[in-house]
């Protein structure tokens, strides 16, 4: 068997929490580690194409936020700046040098939030359609009360227990995450039943609807124009533009207001690129990696 292919899972005790991860590759002075962190919902399986690859090259982990895959689903409140210790813990504790950072969706927020407010943690950062809201420039639109009511409403109701636990039976349901998925996959192909069930199967796990409950009250963090006001490593952002979640050349440009000297590159594929274009990522990472990412020893 390559030695690719020998992704090695383990658990590791964070603030009394057990967190699970994976392992793969051969350390090397020559290049950084890198660190995979998946979006909402998602798990370590979501990089299990990034993995195999680019563990030929590099040292690579990747890891399961608290309240996903198979880490434990806590009962806590979720933030940004929590899955930013997780991850600056997890690198000085169990990788012990810093690494690049790669995140999709909401693993980009939290990977960002590290890069930047934990810089002795990453040689350099890639964002693959990342999640997390700018500051608004807009002028406030006029207040509707009625619609805001409604809102509010909403949201109260959802953060009672039954409510929220009879909407998260209900998107957890194969069949809803298949649909989900064709939303927002160009490929369709790439949305395979191994995919639905390395979704579905955390959900099972005790308090995954507590998890799912705490969406709704998770408090907003840094904004991402923040943030990257305080970067000072290597960024690199991979768009996928079929996204219907967001608008990737819109996002770019805020990205490149507040970091301009960024790398990016634009690709046909939805809100996992990394899944959906495996191939095409892999080799972006290699390349931006050896260009602009040097290794740095703790």
């Amino acid at each position: 068997m390559p030695a690719a292919t020998l992704i090695s899972s383990h658990y590791w005790e964070w603030r009394d929490y057990r967190i699970h991860y994976v392992r793969a590759g051969t350390p090397t002075p020559k290049w950084p580690p890198l660190l995979c962190v998946h979006g909402f919902g998602a798990s370590t399986d979501h990089w299990r194409k990034n993995i195999e690859q680019l563990s030929e090259t590099y040292e690579v982990w990747a890891l399961d936020l608290l309240g996903f895959g198979r880490s434990q689903k806590a009962d806590t409140a979720y933030s940004g700046d929590l899955w930013r210790d997780q991850l600056h813990d997890f690198i000085q504790e169990m990788i012990c040098r810093p690494a690049v950072l790669l995140g999709n969706s909401l693993g980009g927020y939290a990977s960002l939030c590290t890069a930047a407010q934990r810089s002795q943690s990453a040689a350099g950062v890639i964002l693959l359609n990342s999640a997390g809201p700018f500051t608004s420039t807009e002028p406030e639109p006029p207040k509707r009360p009625v619609r805001e009511a409604i809102g509010k409403l909403t949201r109260n109701v959802l953060l009672q227990p039954v409510p929220s636990y009879l909407l998260f039976q209900y998107v957890r349901r194969k069949s809803i995450i298949r649909k989900t998925l064709a939303k927002v996959y160009v490929d369709q192909s790439a949305i395979t039943d191994r995919l639905i069930d390395e979704i579905y199967r955390p959900s099972c796990d005790p308090g995954a609807a507590t998890v799912f409950r705490s969406v709704f009250q998770t408090r907003q963090g840094a904004k991402v124009d923040e943030l990257l006001q305080q970067l000072d490593r290597p960024l690199m952002l991979l768009w996928g533009e079929g996204d219907p979640w967001m608008n990737a050349r819109a996002r770019s440009a805020q990205f490149r207001q507040y970091y301009s000297q960024l790398t990016e590159h634009f690709l046909n594929a939805g809100h996992c690129p990394h899944d959906e274009v495996p191939e095409q990522v892999n080799a972006l990472v290699d390349g931006w990696v050896q260009e602009f990412c040097v290794p740095v020893a703790c």
